[in-house]
């Protein structure tokens, strides 16, 4: 898999909070039977490293990285748990070099030409548009990619049932992310963004 870019099968990235480390499997476990194997599991909580740990040991078909990613002492202990993908709300150096060296993907929140440009500097090519609904929405990510054609987008804030499929039609979009899939029946959800899909 090309490390720079999100695998073509997943359009939807789940942001999972785990408050309880108990809470890990049946929560992915929702996920991956709704259709959806993939998780960001944030690191706005105490747990989260154990939570991408219990994950990737017992759930090895699923994508599993870690998101609100805001150092390197997070980016080390989420890739010591065995995470596959790091996020960040905004983009820094050294969690981008921490990746690089270990060869996995970063995905750093990019709102602005100047940190598209920075993103690139660093070898970066899919970014993190976040809140895609505070910052324009679809029609600011359609005016960022004419002047970086070689970017895309995974908007994150905003994203809903209601303009999933809007977002997904867009060829600079890599993906989207979101929770709005955990609230609720997490299986029914998913099926229900399965068939937004099609």
């Amino acid at each position: 898999m090309n490390q720079s870019s999100l695998p073509e099968t997943i359009r939807v990235l789940p942001v999972v909070v785990i408050r309880n480390p108990e809470d890990t499997i049946p929560t992915l476990q929702a996920l991956e039977e709704g259709g959806i194997p993939a998780a960001e599991i944030t690191f706005r909580t105490p747990c989260a490293a154990e939570a991408i740990r219990l994950g990737v040991r017992h759930f090895p078909r699923m994508y599993i990285g870690a998101g609100t990613v805001i150092n390197a002492a997070q980016a080390q202990q989420a890739l010591e748990a065995g995470a596959a993908f790091l996020v960040s709300p905004g983009l820094s150096a050294e969690v981008a070099e921490i990746a690089r060296q270990a060869g996995v993907l970063y995905l750093p929140g990019c709102a602005t030409p100047t940190e598209i440009m920075q993103a690139i500097g660093l070898g970066i090519t899919t970014v993190k548009f976040f809140p895609a609904n505070v910052y324009g929405g679809l029609a600011a990510i359609k005016a960022l990619s004419a002047p970086f054609p070689q970017v895309r987008f995974l908007p994150t804030g905003g994203v809903d049932f209601d303009n999933l499929r809007e977002f997904l039609d867009c060829g600079c979009i890599a993906a989207v992310g979101g929770s709005f899939m955990m609230k609720g029946d997490i299986r029914q959800n998913c099926r229900r963004i399965l068939e937004v899909l099609k």
